[in-house]
């Protein structure tokens, strides 16, 4: 399965993580670093080791998903 090109520690230095919970981390784009989905900076980064996830019922943002080496990651806009 192809996987999508973002590495979360290479851009730790840039992003702020807010949560860690072992099998789901959370973390706020401080440096405008680009959603390697779309191109656009995104605003938060979910990163899931589970199966399944439940989001909460959004504000009307938009997210990119992307499949990495080492889960899931969902892109908040």
């Amino acid at each position: 399965m192809p996987t999508v090109d973002f590495d979360v520690h290479a851009n730790r230095h840039r992003l702020k993580q807010l949560r860690n919970a072992g099998d789901t981390e959370l973390y706020e784009n401080r440096d405008d670093v680009a959603c390697p989905a779309c191109g656009e900076p995104f605003t938060r980064l979910f990163v899931t080791e589970r199966a399944t996830t439940t989001f909460p019922e959004t504000d009307g943002s938009r997210f990119c998903l992307g499949n990495g080496p080492d889960g899931i990651y969902v892109f908040r806009h």
